[in-house]
């Protein structure tokens, strides 16, 4: 399929959050403590909420800077593409992009909204994730319907107000719920753990996705405290990889056989070994560890639950079908490091070469609004809908390069992460 005629949605992009953000939603009584965002005295912009401070990352927003310009050191909102917190100009970004629509996970909140569940106030923790979602919802996906796959932050803390939750922004339109990797991590009871049993209810009851980002539990794969970063950025998947089996083992598929979880950010070529692994252990080891899929394989387990991406996976495609063709959607990962936006669709057609159209159109958006429950024809003809048509709309948006004239190193000893390419804090 050529690149033009592509029609692509990205079930994992970003948003960092403009400093507007609770100006709306949060109720009058609370807004003296809302989250707010600050210049230090070196001039770099911070996000403040109590005690925390939480820097914008520089990796988390590299779109249109030269790759020698990347960094985690913090950044400032005039250093950014504009397209990574004015709604407005991101529909010119992903216009540009050929990007028909987008899923965008938190930053500074972390991924999972931990920095939110962190505050000791639980009221006023409550009233700010709730705002939250109500502005990502009503104004971020809502300013240009159809084009954002609406996704709302869980409350980790109460099980019982998250499920309430849940079937709050349901009734708005939202079916995704992102969601931490490894709530142990974080101090709260483990997926093995029956507290957590009403989120996974209300999810099935309304049919909203638990989507699972890498590094969503703080904490990413080192492997010592003087190792360089790039063995950090190369184990990514790992992250998603021990969810995965985390979730295939618990107790919540066989309890919840309506459940869906989607990995986000983790890629797919390690997919096949992963399942062949998850049938061999179920084989040799189900008799003593107790282990019962009522007659199915796990790795068949996991083709009706989860719901994988990749940004450029060439083994991925070659594999697609021992993973599940009906189980693969694709990213953008705007405006991360990884990501390549404006030529996303030219590197696809590359590596996507010998790909069925009918196989391509699944990974590429029919999969992705199948599990979302997401329907952008509503909203524009399908002819309107394809990477030549999005990108005649802005044809004068710029898309270049441009240097801000620094270079970036960093040791990542002592910093903890929602993703080295999403927010981190010392």
């Amino acid at each position: 399929m050529k690149p033009e005629d592509m029609i692509m949605v990205s079930v994992d992009d970003h948003v960092v959050e403009p400093p507007t953000l609770f100006d709306k939603h949060l109720p009058q009584k609370y807004r003296d403590r809302a989250p707010a965002v600050v210049k230090l005295d070196n001039g770099m912009d911070v996000w403040k909420f109590g005690d925390a401070v939480i820097p914008n990352i520089g990796l988390n927003a590299v779109a249109g800077r030269p790759k020698e310009e990347y960094g985690v050191e913090p950044t400032t909102f005039d250093e950014i593409r504009p397209g990574t917190y004015d709604i407005h100009e991101r529909i010119k970004d992903m216009n540009s992009g050929g990007m028909l629509a987008s899923m965008n996970f938190p930053s500074f909140p972390g991924f999972s909204g931990r920095q939110f569940a962190a505050a000791g106030d639980k009221d006023l923790a409550l009233a700010v994730l709730r705002a939250y979602n109500d502005w990502h919802i009503d104004e971020w996906a809502g300013t240009y319907p159809g084009r954002i796959i609406p996704m709302a932050l869980p409350i980790l803390w109460d099980a019982e107000l998250c499920a309430a939750e849940i079937r709050r922004i349901a009734k708005k339109g939202c079916h995704s719920l992102t969601f931490t990797e490894n709530p142990a991590k974080l101090g709260y009871p483990s997926f093995h753990d029956s507290y957590w049993d009403p989120v996974w209810k209300a999810a099935c009851d309304e049919n909203v996705v638990i989507s699972i980002h890498l590094g969503s539990s703080g904490e990413l794969v080192v492997t010592a405290p003087d190792a360089p970063i790039d063995v950090m950025i190369t184990l990514q998947p790992m992250n998603v990889c021990q969810a995965a089996a985390d979730l295939i083992w618990s107790r919540v598929p066989k309890n919840f056989p309506d459940i869906k979880f989607a990995l986000s950010e983790g890629g797919t070529g390690w997919i096949p070994y992963f399942l062949d692994r998850l049938d061999r252990t179920y084989d040799m080891h189900h008799l003593w560890t107790g282990q019962d899929f009522k007659g199915k394989l796990p790795s068949e387990v996991f083709r009706e639950h989860f719901l994988t991406c990749f940004i450029s996976d060439p083994v991925g495609l070659t594999l697609r079908h021992l993973i599940g063709i009906d189980n693969i959607a694709w990213e953008c990962d705007y405006p991360h490091s990884d990501s390549s936006w404006p030529n996303a669709p030219e590197e696809l057609a590359a590596v996507a070469d010998g790909v069925s159209d009918s196989d391509l159109n699944k990974i590429t958006y029919e999969n992705a609004l199948r599990w979302y429950s997401f329907d952008p024809f509503a909203h524009r003809p399908r002819e309107k809908c394809t990477v030549g048509a999005l990108r005649a709309e802005n044809p004068d948006h710029d898309i270049s390069i441009k240097a801000r004239g620094t270079k970036h190193a960093v040791d990542p000893a002592g910093v903890r992460m929602d993703s080295v390419v999403g927010t981190a804090t010392a």
